[in-house]
């Protein structure tokens, strides 16, 4: 058996990781009796962690939200400042920061007071995030992405109200499985209790997300992740652009700059294919520009006639002598 402050730890990691843990499980997993597990939530609670504990056959223990925040970590302000740092990021354009972010965040909000969290969405209402690449458009509700988040950490049916792409809207029950950001879109991957078959939801048409209390066994996903699902459903989607396009420059540096939103197939050692799917020609127009590499247009005719629009706009950029109107 692990030692009492290695063990402390390890139960503080165990809350963190569920909503609500069994008595009788929690016990098994840290190989202690029920007894030393109460010793165990008492160290915790002294250390200023709000453990709830429910008793009876079925009890157990939760984590909840406290009138402040544990003590090991931040001060309010410093608290306040985390979570819009992480929201900043979870709408970014970093490879690999946007997912942690989200899980990040889930934790925090969950025992965060709730007066902090009206400080955090005063400032989230008033803050307008700017977005590079497709079309302006509504981006994710952070409140709602991580409702999203801890149901599927916890295994618990949520509903929510959906618009599909054609304006039509439904309620829907599901059984969340998991978050997939792909581009600059987040998706969840659910199992449809309505209609009997998984189902991939934009969280940016996602409206209203609850969880309903009842935790269920999760069902094996029909393909090898959840990522690679929603790409099959994306790819079946018709988009009105087909972008093809020769880059000289070898094939793990484009990858590496736009690999996310692309897909890159090497020529030969300095080259590479760089091909997409977009409903905005800003977007690739951006994206092969930002490799700092000659490249050439193989289609559409209209993304090479937009990057010259764009050429003589930038040239007359230039500086030179300008008229300005008079105070």
């Amino acid at each position: 058996m692990a030692n009492t402050s290695t063990r402390t730890l390890r139960l503080l990691s165990l809350l963190q990781t569920h909503k609500y843990w069994p008595g009788n499980e929690l016990a098994d997993r840290l190989g202690v009796s029920a007894r030393t597990l109460r010793r165990d939530i008492d160290r915790l609670r002294e250390l200023g962690y709000p453990v709830e504990a429910q008793r009876g056959v079925d009890g157990g223990y939760q984590l909840a939200a406290g009138a402040a925040l544990p003590p090991l970590m931040v001060d309010d302000d410093e608290a306040v400042a985390l979570v819009i740092g992480l929201q900043a990021a979870m709408q970014g354009m970093v490879e690999g920061v946007a997912e942690p972010s989200v899980r990040a965040l889930a934790k925090v909000i969950q025992v965060m007071p709730p007066r902090l969290r009206r400080r955090v969405e005063a400032l989230r209402s008033m803050t307008v995030p700017a977005a590079w690449g497709d079309r302006p458009g509504p981006g994710p509700d952070p409140a709602a992405l991580t409702t999203v988040a801890l149901a599927c950490r916890d295994s618990e049916r949520l509903r929510f109200a959906y618009t599909a792409a054609d304006g039509r809207s439904s309620e829907r029950y599901v059984e969340p499985h998991r978050l997939v950001s792909l581009g600059r879109r987040w998706y969840l991957v659910a199992f449809d209790l309505t209609r009997h078959d998984w189902r991939s939801f934009r969280i940016d048409r996602l409206t209203g997300p609850a969880g309903d209390g009842s935790r269920f066994r999760p069902r094996d996903l029909p393909t090898a992740d959840a990522a690679e699902f929603v790409r099959a459903g994306v790819d079946n989607v018709a988009r009105p652009y087909r972008i093809e396009a020769l880059v000289e420059a070898p094939a793990e540096f484009v990858r590496e700059r736009i690999g996310r939103w692309s897909s890159v197939e090497a020529v030969d050692s300095g080259r590479c294919r760089v091909s997409m799917t977009t409903d905005s020609l800003d977007w690739p127009t951006m994206a092969l520009g930002s490799l700092e590499a000659e490249f050439r247009v193989l289609e559409p005719p209209e993304l090479i006639a937009q990057i010259r629009a764009w050429s003589e706009r930038f040239g007359r950029a230039q500086p030179g002598p300008v008229e300005l109107p008079a105070p």
